[in-house]
């Protein structure tokens, strides 16, 4: 199928690995010209690399935290109108709630929510102005099960579920859309060591280490695997494109049915 993506400007931050480089790819691959962010030059270097080797011509990078008010400052001077707006960047930690100090609850705040609002609140005036355009936030299956151990990255997640809602009631009557995606537990740059901390034995090969994981903390899970970083990207990609005019305010779940709810 035809994304009808060629030539479409496109940001993507966070997108020098995992799930951000897979939707990079994947709407590069397709003929649209793709921004990527990182805050690492050589991992950015390295990244655009990648995506032109895979046949992604049209890429170019920023180097900038988006996080930051200076880094979206110097994202929106680097590239001050975008089509395609795909809200990825995001960290993620295990740690009990009696240990997450304010400081872990701002940065988790600033990296994974305003991230996305600082550049949404950039970026969307334009795409209402000319009457296209598409915002993509990276949520997580995690805001709406939340996991015990992290209530904090959970209570982002819910937060760009509201901001994406929120946002897409204001494009009403237009052809801007703007919808969030929720993946599950997914195989990408830290997820190893991420699943070790979790395991009771942490030496245990990774294979045993990811199957104990789905059988106890996330047993819900229907796929009982990782989804893979492409998996995801396959989703914003249709979200992305002018086939998906009918989806706007939704959250869509590529999570492998851990959320045993069915709205």
């Amino acid at each position: 199928m035809d994304l009808q993506l060629n030539g479409k400007i496109v940001l993507v931050t966070g997108a020098t690995a995992g799930i951000g480089f897979e939707i990079a790819r994947s709407l590069a691959t397709e003929g649209a010209r793709v921004v990527v962010t990182g805050r690492d030059r050589a991992k950015l270097d390295s990244a655009i690399a990648s995506v032109k080797a895979s046949g992604g011509s049209g890429i170019t990078g920023v180097l900038a935290d988006a996080a930051s008010a200076q880094g979206a400052a110097i994202i929106t001077r680097a590239e001050p109108s975008v089509d395609i707006l795909v809200n990825n960047l995001g960290i993620y930690e295990s740690k009990a709630f009696g240990d997450i100090t304010d400081a872990d609850w701002s940065h988790l705040f600033d990296v994974n929510v305003m991230s996305g609002v600082r550049l949404s609140r950039t970026y969307l005036p334009g795409m209402l102005e000319r009457n296209w355009g598409r915002i993509v936030f990276i949520s997580s299956e995690s805001g709406l099960a939340i996991p015990q151990d992290m209530i904090h990255y959970a209570t982002t997640k819910t937060a760009q579920l509201s901001v994406s809602r929120g946002l897409a009631q204001l494009t009403r009557g237009t052809n801007v859309t703007v919808n969030a995606v929720l993946p599950g537990p997914t195989r990408s740059e830290g997820i190893e060591a991420f699943l070790r901390s979790q395991a009771s034995d942490p030496s245990a090969p990774i294979k045993e280490i990811e199957a104990e994981f789905f059988a106890t903390a996330r047993s819900a899970s229907i796929l009982q695997r990782m989804v893979e970083a492409e998996e995801v990207a396959n989703l914003v990609a249709y979200l992305a494109s002018p086939r998906s005019s009918a989806t706007n305010g939704a959250a869509l779940r590529a999570e492998g049915g851990l959320v045993n709810t069915i709205a």
